[in-house]
């Protein structure tokens, strides 16, 4: 007859040989190999998207500024501010997008994709300073001071306005039409860099439309109200967008968990596993855009000898990497349920927590 255990439990054994057998799967190498090349096609459309609006808001920033200028309109002037600032933000993105590909080493294990987030953040405080702040400064000067402009003022300004209506939903467009080939919705903009030409084109359209509307009834009031009004409402705008964005950032650089989609699809396969027991703990983190490490604690079956149990680790890792392509750092804790219990049994027992008085 045979014993209990044998009619509780599979052969660990032949469950290791039968996947050993098993059809033979692409190699680490090739998958990751294939990941990187994806990526690089990701991060080349993004980064002709920054081109795009780069290239868009510098020349809308020097037309803004000029025609400002020369009109002494504050809302064009809120608005030549906006384009600068985003205009030194796509050069942080740039630079994210460079230097967060750059392989792991020694001083940083993980890699560096959260570089992406840190120049994400510093776009956020260029937003806030260089184009809320300065659109709040203008509507504030506005309306102390009363300034009229002339006709001819107005006219060129508008005409600036009109141009930069145009150039930057033609930069928007290209934006979200990257975000829907990226999957649309919130995994379009999983990429902070992307995610923030989006906003920041988003926030120019809107912006150069209140502009517009401000100094067209200023022309047509007199009263320059309007405009310092609308120069006001465009640094609100700009400094919503600034703490959205800087939030965002924040919480990816301190250390965010995965999508929880990803850990639910990762405790699912750990607990389908025949060797183990249960899960005790998951934990997840996002190292970068496309790359999360994934912690587990687990307790296996009793019966396994230690080269059973490396086996079954390194199984169960290449099985995670299957599933999930995201989790690029994955660490086991390893523990026969059985060998918990009897240390759990151990120290209940132990003169500390009987309150026996004694020791070595």
């Amino acid at each position: 007859m045979p014993g209990p255990e044998a009619t509780r439990r599979p052969d660990h054994g032949e469950h290791l040989k039968h996947t050993a057998n098993a059809a033979p799967q692409p190699s680490p190498r090739s998958e990751r190999k294939a990941r990187a090349e994806q990526k690089a096609r990701a991060d080349r459309r993004t980064r002709v998207t920054v081109l795009v609006a780069l290239g868009a808001n510098l020349v809308i920033a020097v037309a803004k500024a000029v025609g400002g200028v020369l009109a002494g309109s504050p809302a064009l002037l809120s608005e030549a501010a906006h384009s600068v600032a985003d205009s030194m933000n796509e050069v942080f993105l740039l630079a994210a997008l460079r230097r967060s590909r750059r392989p792991a080493d020694s001083r940083h294990p993980f890699g560096y994709g959260k570089e992406r987030f840190f120049w994400s953040l510093l776009a956020a405080v260029g937003i806030f300073v260089m184009g809320g702040c300065f659109s709040f400064f203008q509507g504030v000067e506005a309306l102390r001071s009363g300034a009229e402009e002339s006709y001819d003022g107005y006219m060129a300004g508008l005409i600036v306005l009109g141009v930069s209506l145009l150039s930057e939903g033609a930069s928007l467009l290209r934006a979200l039409h990257q975000v829907r080939r990226q999957g649309g919705g919130a995994s379009g903009l999983r990429d902070p860099a992307l995610r923030t030409v989006v906003a920041e084109d988003g926030t120019a359209v809107l912006g150069v439309t209140l502009a517009m509307v401000g100094m067209a009834l200023h022309m047509v009031t007199g009263q320059v109200v309007w405009e310092a009004s609308a120069s006001l409402a465009i640094g609100a705008l700009l400094v919503y967008v600034a703490f959205w964005l800087g939030r965002d950032a924040r919480d990816q650089l301190i250390g965010r968990a995965a999508d929880p989609e990803l850990s639910r699809r990762v405790r699912a396969l750990l607990e389908a596993q025949p060797e183990i027991d249960s899960v005790e703990a998951l934990q997840t983190m996002e190292l970068g855009l496309e790359s999360t490490l994934v912690a587990a604690r687990v307790d296996l079956a009793p019966g396994l000898d230690s080269e059973e149990v490396e086996e079954v680790s390194v199984r169960i890792k290449r099985s995670i990497t299957d599933t999930v392509p995201e989790a690029e750092q994955i660490f086991l804790d390893v523990t026969e349920a059985s060998s918990r219990r009897h240390t759990a049994t151990e120290a209940a027992e132990s003169p500390a927590a009987t309150g026996e008085r004694g020791g070595a």
